[in-house]
């Protein structure tokens, strides 16, 4: 008998050894299913409890949900309080008879058998999950919404608000400083790697092309992997980029590099404006995103101060012979990376946004994160005591997105398998936001966002164009023409600067160990003269004919003689590549700086009236407002027929403009739910920067031709733009989606 009782003992446990086996098999075929449904399972189990017993715990908050428990009640759930999905366990949670199993296969029981009437069944059944699914994530954002909301007011706004606004300041300070490196460092390059006209137009508009890039591919990968790893990931290819490209040598690769460094900063602005925004709350929103622009002005500044202190400096370079040259704007150049390689060192202390964790069903992570969020703003307002009362966080029902390839799968078709559901998870996140709930905002955004664009960065490139061409103009007019000079055994050593010689006839001279400025020679006979150590800027030769002349280390290369005539004349050791001498644009370098710097300080009172204004008057408002002031602005372009003039009109219109672009930022973050805001505004910051592309294209066109058509065109995208903004729905006073 006690031999029977040991083999019915070691059937029931053979049996529930099998029975195991049969639920972990079943678990590793239908991969996250069983859990979800599990916890789907649990979750309709403890609702029941908690009808049955909710005179015995009562809950605090029950307008919400019921997720703010007493204290009663969290002592009573510790006492061991059970609900029904614990049933079918005992103490070693073995499984017996009514556990539940997880999905049943496809083969467990009739009908099922391919092509029979169960398997239409269950292909309808799965269609029909499909769309519950849907509809419970939908239902379960809105309600994460409005509970996200209620737990941001219990945080508070204090010092994590504000640690986290002054590292995410850096990465927006890093972008500001991007825009403007290439363009203060042109003057010096195109000297240093002799830059045609072409290649300085590329360089000027490469790095406008790289953030276009990396504003669509990191706004498109936070919405999936995460707010901080997206910024992390694009902040380092900045810093990597911008640190080599201080260093290389040749146009291309100093090209190649720029690219890339403006792919990395491309993800700056989508990133930081939707990071910050899920840990402010609605009253606080608008405020804090328009006081957070202004680091964006303050990268403009810290580029135009560090160009003013280093590049004039030609001292403070080195080379290796005339394989290796660095010099002052590669200086500036490696200054340049230090907000970004900041940003990147602070923001490791940063945590992720709470928000992405709820949205993708990570609860616990989610919590710590708000808890941490509660507890250092109590601390720093001295009440330390207060105890987060959240217990519980609605999360997003998760959908089947990514494949379990097995472990028998090569690692590299692994890593494939993930980028392309990665890839299709990001295409479908981008086809949402033109989906029929969406595609009217999208639209409308679209143009806003291509007007103001178009208008400003024309603007903003064609003002110093068009200082430019105004001191250029006004040198002109000082030059002094000589005509039919008769020059015989003169020795210049002196610099020759804005002078034109027409009909001169130079015997037996001398020139040594001199500058040649703006010089302009035509028609004229040059015999037995010597040219040694030669450095020029803008001088040429022009119908010019040299009789037993001899050039000795010049930089007069052949391109500098048109139509000329060389009768038994000689270069010797011509000077190789382009000659960086600063010194003769010392002045004109420190009035570029200069007016970049104006005009970047004068948006200041427009930050600060938008930023007191956001909650008050709302976001449409300003905006609209603020771009109809820009437009009629332009017309006082008019009246800028001097320096002092224009430079007084860049500041007035970056100063108006300034503001609209913060109500931009805020309003786009705001119209989009959390799972596309920063695919959104991705998109929509991508379609920014190619429409800064055609508008600097098409405004420098204009330099020295007419000032009526940018003006137009810029009043008249401005108009269009304030009128499609007033066409967008308010979202002050909203909770984030």
């Amino acid at each position: 008998m006690e031999d029977g009782y040991q083999n019915r003992t070691a059937f029931i446990k053979g049996a529930k050894d099998i029975a195991k086996e049969v639920k972990r098999q079943a678990a590793k075929k239908v991969g996250r299913s069983v859990d979800r449904m599990s916890d789907e399972y649990s979750k309709r189990s403890y609702s029941r409890f908690e009808e049955d017993d909710d005179d015995d715990y009562p809950m605090q908050g029950s307008q919400d949900g019921g997720y703010y428990r007493s204290d009663s009640q969290a002592a009573n759930d510790d006492e061991g309080g059970h609900s029904d999905s614990t049933e079918g366990h005992d103490e070693d949670d073995e499984i017996y008879e009514g556990e539940y199993q997880g999905i049943p296969r496809a083969d467990s029981g009739k009908g099922s058998l391919a092509g029979g009437p169960g398997s239409m069944r269950a292909g309808a059944q799965q269609f029909t999950d499909v769309g519950v699914s849907e509809a419970e994530r939908r239902k379960d954002q809105e309600e994460l919404a409005q509970q996200y909301e209620t737990i941001l007011q219990e945080c508070g706004h204090g010092k994590f608000q504000w640690s986290l606004y002054f590292v995410l300041g850096l990465a927006l300070m890093a972008d500001g400083v991007e825009i403007f490196v290439v363009g203060f460092v042109l003057p010096s390059a195109e000297k240093d790697m002799c830059l045609s006209e072409p290649n300085k137009s590329m360089l000027g508009l490469i790095v406008y092309f790289g953030m276009m890039v990396g504003a669509f591919l990191w706004g498109a990968l936070a919405d999936r992997i995460g707010r901080r790893q997206s910024l992390l990931i694009s902040l380092s290819i900045n810093s990597i980029f911008s640190f080599f490209s201080s260093f290389v040598q040749g146009y291309s690769t100093f090209l190649f590099c720029r690219l890339l460094s403006g792919v990395g900063i491309g993800g700056s602005i989508p990133i930081v404006f939707s990071y910050y925004s899920e840990f402010l709350a609605q009253e606080k929103r608008g405020e804090h995103l328009s006081w957070l622009c202004m680091f964006w002005m303050i990268g403009g500044i810290y580029a135009s101060a560090m160009a003013w202190a280093i590049i004039p400096h030609y001292g403070w370079s080195f080379q290796m012979g005339s394989a290796y040259q660095f010099h002052s704007w590669r200086v500036f150049v490696l200054v340049c990376a230090f907000p970004s390689v900041a940003a990147i060192a602070a923001l490791n202390a940063m945590p992720e946004s709470p928000r992405f964790y709820l949205e993708n069903g990570k609860h616990d992570e989610g919590w710590m994160i708000l808890k941490q969020v509660h507890d250092t703003n109590m601390r720093a307002k001295g009440y330390p005591e207060r105890v987060f009362s959240v217990t519980t966080i609605k999360t997003v029902k998760q959908m089947d997105e990514l494949v379990d390839t097995g472990t028998d799968t090569p690692v590299w078709q692994r890593y494939r398998m993930k980028i392309m559901s990665l890839s299709q998870q990001i295409r479908n996140n981008i086809l949402a936001c033109f989906s029929p709930e969406y595609k009217r905002t999208t639209f409308m955004l679209m143009a806003v966002w291509f007007s103001m664009s178009f208008s400003y960065y024309g603007l903003t490139v064609w003002f110093p164009d068009m200082i430019k061409y105004i001191q250029k103009q006004e040198y002109e007019s000082r030059t002094i023409t000589f005509t039919k000079e008769r020059v015989e055994h003169v020795t210049f050593n002196f610099t020759l600067e804005n002078q034109v010689h027409r009909e001169g006839h130079y015997f037996n001279d001398k020139f040594l160990n001199l500058k040649m400025k703006s010089m302009v020679f035509e028609d004229s006979i040059f015999e037995e003269c010597y040219f040694e150590d030669i450095t020029s800027t803008h001088t040429s030769f022009r119908n010019c004919t040299f009789i037993a002349s001899l050039f000795y280390n010049t930089d007069l290369f052949k391109y500098r003689f048109v139509n000329c005539k060389l009768i038994n004349s000689t270069f010797l050791h011509n000077k190789e590549g382009c000659m960086l001498d600063f010194s003769d644009d010392f002045n004109n370098a420190y009035m570029i700086y200069f007016v970049n710097f104006l005009g970047t300080l004068a948006v200041l009172p427009g930050n600060i009236v938008s930023a007191l204004l956001m909650d008050k008057i709302g976001r449409l408002r300003m905006l609209a407002g603020s771009s109809v002031i820009s437009c009629v602005s332009c017309f006082f372009l008019m009246f800028g027929n001097s320096e002092s003039g224009m430079i007084a009109l860049l500041c007035l219109f970056g100063g108006i403009s300034i503001a609209s672009w913060n109500a931009l930022d805020v309003i786009t973050v705001e119209l989009y739910p959390s799972d596309k805001r920063t695919t959104a505004f991705g998109f929509l910051n991508a379609l920014c920067k190619l429409a800064a592309v055609l508008g600097i294209s098409i405004f420098q066109s204009f330099v020295g031709i007419t000032k009526a058509v940018p003006i137009l065109f810029a009043a008249g995208a401005l108009a269009a733009g304030s009128f499609l903004a007033t066409k967008l729905p308010e979202t002050r006073g909203q909770v984030l989606q």
